[in-house]
């Protein structure tokens, strides 16, 4: 009787153990759904996890008392601001990202250097593109000394020399002017007596442009203006001998050795002059119109040497400037050069 009684006894004690057990695994979170506090605080790793104990109230999870009545919002609480210090480190960081230099990439990745050799022509004046790409497949066109053969060729214009029908292109910024200049304009871009000059038909243009050479004030005709010193300087040297034309009106008869003696020299006061080419354009009476070249230019050399022969030059016209011709072009009226007449002088001084 006695062994039966405590069996009983220990079967009850057993019993209540495991509903004691059953209920704190009840209480007890499962790991998915436990919180962890940091440095005290909800959801931190290293902290009891929540309903492992109890806490102040005797409620599981070291909650307060009354905290189940909260809703959900107060039972994830939000972190604590950052300090300013740190936001201003991390504005500042975000803007350096956009202020860093722009990468330097190789070549192979950058854009191709020079530019496309038929925008280059078409540029300098030689036709659209579509006619400078026409020039390419033609085979007129030559770079540093050879034939373009194929489209899509780079160049650049300060450096390489570029040809179109073996005549040099001017690709930079050079201005090249013709001007038929009247009687009684100086030959110089100002004049200090208020005189008209060859500055006053160039006063709207940004680039400063210079003479090629003078006219005589009552001579008139051809004068070239440029920004191009170089090819100025060699136009105007002897040493090159571009060789000027000019029409004279003189009173005759005119012996019929006169070009002999014009072409063997005329004695002057700085030494003899001759001339290149003279021959007879119109007769009219006494009226004789002549054709007068020479490749010299001293001051008043045509008028000195006609005068010196005994026949005063009643007026003058220079009608050819090396391979430039004045043509139909009305007095006082100034025109750009073309690219084929640029490329004429510059072969004919060697550029």
């Amino acid at each position: 009787m006695r062994s039966s009684g405590r069996n009983s006894n220990r079967n009850n004690r057993g019993a209540g153990k495991g509903r004691d057990d059953q209920k704190k695994r009840a209480e007890r979170p499962r790991p998915e759904a436990r919180r962890y506090e940091q440095a005290g605080q909800e959801g931190g790793p290293g902290a009891r996890p929540a309903g492992a104990g109890k806490g102040q109230g005797g409620k599981p999870g070291g909650r307060p008392a009354g905290a189940d009545k909260q809703g959900q919002g107060a039972r994830k609480r939000s972190a604590p601001a950052r300090p300013r210090e740190y936001e201003a480190q991390i504005e500042e960081r975000n803007r350096s990202r956009h202020t860093k230099p722009a990468l330097k990439l190789p070549k192979t990745f950058g854009e191709p250097e020079g530019e496309r050799l038929q925008k280059v022509l078409a540029r300098a004046g030689m036709g659209s593109r579509r006619a400078c790409e026409e020039l390419i497949d033609r085979a007129r066109v030559e770079v540093n000394g050879s034939i373009v053969r194929e489209q899509g060729m780079r160049v650049d214009p300060e450096k390489d020399e570029i040809k179109v029908d073996g005549l040099t292109i001017a690709t930079q910024s050079y201005l090249f002017f013709a001007l038929n200049k009247p009687a009684g304009v100086v030959s110089s871009m100002e004049d200090p007596d208020g005189r008209q000059c060859l500055g006053d038909y160039v006063q709207n243009r940004e680039t400063r442009l210079f003479h090629v050479g003078r006219l005589d004030t009552e001579t008139e005709g051809l004068i070239l203006l440029t920004n191009h010193g170089e090819l100025s300087h060699r136009l105007t040297h002897p040493r090159y001998g571009v060789t000027k034309t000019y029409l004279a009106a003189i009173q005759g008869p005119l012996p019929r050795d006169l070009g002999k003696q014009l072409k063997s020299g005329i004695q002057l006061d700085d030494g003899f002059a001759r001339a290149d080419h003279f021959r007879v354009v119109e007769n009219t009476g006494k009226n004789y119109l002549v054709e007068v070249s020479l490749h010299e230019g001293r001051k008043h050399i045509v008028r000195r040497m006609l005068a010196e022969a005994g026949f005063p030059v009643d007026k003058l016209v220079r009608t050819h400037f090396g391979p430039l011709a004045l043509g139909d072009q009305k007095s006082g009226w100034l025109r750009r050069l073309t690219q084929p007449e640029v490329g004429r002088l510059m072969k004919e001084v060697g550029l």
